[in-house]
């Protein structure tokens, strides 16, 4: 068996077990869909972006293996992890783009030649998302209550 055919014979297993891996992904995110807290699809989430990035890397498949790597990195602090529900929208939106760019990897030579500005803008949004979410609570206790109306009034 020639090298290339090898890399070919490679890049189809890491496309297969890819695919099997953002479908677990999608899983976990429609699991906390359903149960917004669940640690259990929070650590499931994150582990298999962990194991989808390494099989990238040892691909060669440097952009979707530094998404992966990088989303990891934005969703591993714990204040984030308690909150990834009110996120579901951009995280799925993070997982389309690498089921994309799955599909977009070139199967003769394995290059995957795309601008990186959509992930950065993914992530970016991602990361505004939970910046959001953690002003949420100290806007919530800095700010006075309304009495209640007085009973009869």
């Amino acid at each position: 068996m020639s090298d290339t055919t090898a890399d070919i014979s490679a890049l189809h297993d890491f496309q297969v077990d890819a695919h099997v891996l953002l479908t677990r992904a999608q899983e976990c995110l429609s699991h906390l869909d359903l149960i917004g807290h669940d640690t259990d699809a929070c650590d499931c989430l994150l582990n298999t972006l962990g194991t989808l990035a390494e099989r990238a890397h040892l691909q060669t498949q440097t952009q979707i293996a530094d998404f992966c790597r990088q989303l990891c990195h934005v969703l591993e602090p714990q204040q984030c992890r308690a909150r990834l529900h009110a996120a579901l929208p951009k995280l799925k939106a993070c997982l389309s783009l690498l089921a994309w760019q799955l599909e977009l990897i070139d199967p003769h030579t394995g290059q995957l030649n795309l601008d990186p500005q959509e992930q950065l803008a993914l992530l970016e949004e991602l990361e505004q998302t939970f910046r959001q979410l953690h002003a949420e609570p100290a806007k919530a206790t800095s700010t006075p209550a309304a009495p209640a109306p007085a009973l009869g009034a």
